[in-house]
């Protein structure tokens, strides 16, 4: 479905077109009818797959022949790399229309409070906001939301998971009932139904490709012992010289220093990006990734969702992650927008429970490599035969499902 077919503003459609988009993804084709429509809705979606897009254009659409002033939409996510990649879509696709959007988080010093401050008491139209950061300004009584006419909670699960439930609750407690309510998840469990069923009114439900890594992905795993995996990673990188883009997976925020460090040790230079560092450094490392100026970049699970970089060639899970749907978002960093990309898991022995539940979870049985051999005996595979039966992994092909064609 082309997005013409969607009657937007022409503005609009002059944006869309500078960026190069022509055809929706099907988390597009779904969505943006039903908030045309003014309905409530529950969409569940994996990351990559353009929800952002699906709920940016339809907004930028209302707010196009707006008239009153003030905060119109509200999107809540639950980190400030998402908050200042969604603002960078709604820039780009409101080029062409006098619309107005910041993105409001924690991390920056008294001049953002007082920029951030006056962008809601004048009335920005669009605020993309982490629950805490937004709460705070509400708490001092000069904020209000009285002309609100969206909400948005985009990565609802991960918001809940990190605690914020209580936030976004007490945000609400502060907006319109007459509202449209949106709510994006990857996941959908009991806890996003309950908040669904507070703060939706006969919300329309989507649910697509939940939890499948996309099939242009060529996942690999390779069995090796703890101490083996920063020389294997090195091998591994030595071996894929012409990738431009790398990005690295690990557990903590130590790990991420030590990952770095040795990595640049050994000649492949390498960044770091944790909570451990200042704001405005984190959005300078970032910058300069998503730019080419840095090949490979450390982080830790926050970016699994936070991080929107075209031509990812390799992601590499150095740790497994602790949840087995976050292995989907990792991966997912590489092979967007209808483009290649390789991922590779660094498994040990003591990982192979974890490992099962995420080939139980995405029904596929993730090929076996032997690391190079430079790097020493590692450990059989007989490892793996010997998992109880129940944590079996799945011996089955992804299924077939159509490729994103937006972002």
């Amino acid at each position: 479905m082309k997005f013409t077919e969607f009657d937007l503003d022409d503005r609009l459609m002059e944006a869309i077109s500078y960026m190069g988009f022509e055809e929706a993804t099907p988390i597009q084709e779904q969505v943006i009818p039903v908030i045309h429509e003014n309905r409530d809705l529950i969409a569940c979606a994996q990351t990559g797959t353009g929800k952002t897009a699906a709920y940016v254009l339809p907004v930028l659409n209302k707010l196009a022949h707006k008239t009153e002033k003030g905060v119109d939409t509200l999107i809540i996510v639950p980190t400030r790399e998402l908050a200042v990649q969604i603002e960078q879509q709604v820039q780009g696709f409101s080029y062409f229309l006098s619309v107005g959007s910041i993105a409001i988080y924690g991390g920056g010093d008294g001049g953002d409070w007082i920029l951030q401050k006056d962008a809601l008491i004048n009335g920005t139209d669009i605020v993309i906001a982490t629950p805490g950061k937004l709460l705070s300004y509400l708490k001092t009584g000069d904020v209000h939301f009285k002309n609100l006419r969206h909400l948005i909670l985009d990565e609802a699960d991960r918001m809940l998971d990190m605690g914020f439930i209580d936030d976004i609750q007490a945000i609400i407690s502060h907006l319109p009932k007459k509202r449209q309510t949106l709510m994006f998840s990857a996941t959908m469990p009991k806890s996003i139904r309950q908040l669904a069923h507070k703060i939706l009114h006969s919300p329309f439900e989507i649910s697509l490709s939940v939890s499948k890594p996309a099939e242009s992905i060529d996942q690999k795993v390779c069995l090796v012992h703890e101490g083996q995996k920063a020389d294997v990673l090195n091998l591994l990188l030595d071996e894929r010289k012409d990738y431009d883009s790398i990005l690295i997976f690990t557990a903590t925020r130590r790990k991420v220093f030590e990952i770095t460090n040795a990595l640049n040790k050994a000649g492949h230079p390498a960044r770091g990006i944790s909570s451990d560092l200042e704001q405005d450094k984190r959005e300078e490392v970032l910058g300069k990734f998503r730019a080419k100026r840095i090949r490979i970049m450390v982080a830790t699970n926050v970016m699994s969702r936070g991080i929107d970089v075209k031509e990812i060639n390799l992601v590499v899970n150095y740790d497994l992650p602790y949840d087995a749907e976050d292995y989907v978002h990792r991966v997912g960093r590489t092979a967007r927008v209808n483009a290649k990309g390789e991922a590779i898991t660094l498994l040990t022995p003591m990982e192979i429970g974890k490992f099962a539940k995420i080939e139980k979870l995405i029904e596929y049985e993730i090929p076996r490599i032997s690391p190079p051999a430079a790097a020493g005996p590692t450990p059989p595979w007989e490892e793996v035969r010997r998992t109880p039966e129940k944590h079996r992994p799945f011996n089955k092909k992804p299924r077939h499902r159509r490729s994103d064609r937006a972002k």
